[in-house]
């Protein structure tokens, strides 16, 4: 009788102890899930502030801007412009190629 109390002391600690090591492990798990969602909301405000940034910087106003500015393009005139196979104008001749 003694062999089996042993043995069923020995199963019950075993058993006590799978159990705490899963709530263990599932408590892990659930703080895990809580912190990739929230980085998942974190990226998302930060795609969708991309998203609007990106938007503001494609409008036509920004994009002529920065043609002036940084790239030191100008506006299209007839001056300026030469087709190939057409006879040079007076105008169009001052124009460095």
């Amino acid at each position: 009788m003694n062999r089996l109390n042993f043995l069923l002391l020995a199963a019950v600690l075993a058993s006590g102890l799978v159990l705490v090591n899963s709530a263990y492990d599932a408590r892990q798990l659930f703080t895990a899930r809580d912190r990739a969602r929230a980085e998942a909301l974190r990226l998302e405000a930060d795609y969708q502030r991309l998203q609007a940034e990106r938007h503001a910087q494609a409008t036509n106003l920004r994009v002529e801007a920065v043609a002036r500015e940084r790239l030191q393009m100008r506006v299209i005139t007839p001056a300026i412009t030469h087709q190939p196979g057409a006879p040079a104008t007076p105008a169009a001749s001052g124009v460095q190629r």
